[in-house]
């Protein structure tokens, strides 16, 4: 596939859209899940599995990447694809949420963030430059522009003057993206538009990233506290905001039930590592709502954890099992309950794309809350 990156809408209903991203290294279809790779693995998870599960993309991060094995090392060793074996698109963020919420920030500039490694203390600088350096290094194919992520509970003339300084950082993202050589040849960088919940700051910021032009938008500043009901009101209008011709990525979300309603309201692509870390932590998404295997009730269940799931830990053990693995603290059962929720995620996505291309969108919907919401 010869293609730096294409978005062709195939279908919509409503404000719902299902459509295809074609990159070199393959096609992405929309709405997609991206499974978290934070360390160059999907928790618990083998490539090979994760992409057996419906995954067409994973998510990197820069931050941590950077600082262990670090972005140069990782160009020696082949980069990322080559380092972890996924041969499909990679998309990394940028590293700015992680250096304001994991680090010791110990200075925040025009320039960029000054901060403190949270694994060894060592003083680390990240810029916008930086930043369009290391998701090179580590081959990228969407990368992220660097932005401050401030919460939504800051004053607004904070949020304000953070979403101005990200605008600018993302005009500097772009030009350092374009002097990436061969690399800016084949991948893509997508703008973040900020603006905590007002509708005027997103709209201005949603304005300075259409001046500066991008392969596709990631609505931020958002899944940072704010709640299910206040993002839903700011999505409401922000991805309306947006280029209607170009991906539209909610970061860090969420829930299934966020992800349909984010849906609803035209949103593309999502990431959260709630399916990893809910996996580990003895907790199960069905279509019939969240489900804790450390419940007893379920030590002498002998049904499948989900009927209506084709995952292989569904299609192989019972619920019986899976509380004695994840009571017992066996890792196996931390694996089995990763491999069932990413692959459920994967197919409440190919669910979603089937009801939008067939025209059945908001009944699917309200099917789904009247199960899923039921027990949750």
């Amino acid at each position: 596939m010869s293609t730096r990156f294409d978005f062709q809408i195939s279908a919509t209903g409503g404000a719902a859209r299902t459509g295809t991203i074609r990159m070199m290294r393959g096609e992405i279809r929309t709405p997609a899940f991206m499974p978290v790779g934070t360390a160059a693995t999907v928790k618990g998870m083998k490539p090979e599995a994760v992409r057996a599960a419906g995954a067409d993309i994973i998510l990197g991060n820069t931050y941590h990447l950077m600082l262990r094995p670090g972005a140069e090392r990782m160009a020696k060793l082949g980069g990322l694809h080559t380092f972890m074996n996924w041969d499909r698109p990679i998309l990394t963020d940028s590293g700015g949420y992680q250096v304001m919420s994991l680090s010791d920030l110990n200075k925040l500039t025009e320039e960029g963030v000054e901060f403190r490694s949270h694994l060894d203390g060592s003083k680390h600088m990240l810029t916008p430059e930086r930043s369009m350096e290391i998701q090179r290094l580590l081959g990228s194919d969407i990368v992220m522009a660097f932005d401050e992520c401030p919460r939504a509970d800051r004053p607004l003339s904070e949020i304000e003057a953070s979403m101005e300084m990200s605008m600018r950082w993302a005009k500097r993202s772009r030009d350092a993206f374009d002097a990436g050589g061969e690399h800016a040849e084949r991948a893509a960088l997508f703008g973040i538009q900020q603006g905590a919940l007002d509708e005027g700051l997103r709209q201005r910021s949603a304005d300075a990233l259409r001046e500066i032009g991008f392969d596709g938008y990631a609505i931020g500043g958002l899944a940072v506290g704010e709640g299910q009901e206040a993002m839903f009101a700011t999505l409401d209008f922000a991805p309306a905001q947006l280029p209607e011709d170009a991906p539209r990525y909610l970061m860090g979300v969420g829930k299934p039930d966020d992800l349909v309603g984010a849906v609803e309201r035209g949103v593309d692509m999502f990431d959260c590592v709630l399916p990893t870390r809910s996996g580990r932590n003895g907790q199960a998404f069905t279509w019939n709502g969240p489900m804790n295997l450390r419940n007893a009730r379920f030590a002498e269940d002998t049904g499948p954890l989900d009927d209506r799931c084709a995952c292989p830990t569904c299609a192989t053990y019972s619920r019986a099992y899976l509380h004695h693995l994840i009571k017992s603290g066996e890792m196996l059962g931390a694996m089995l309950l990763t491999e069932h929720n990413i692959g459920f995620y994967q197919q409440l996505m190919a669910a979603m794309r089937a009801a939008i291309a067939d025209d059945r969108f908001a009944a699917f919907a309200r099917e789904f809350r009247s199960t899923y919401l039921k027990q949750a």
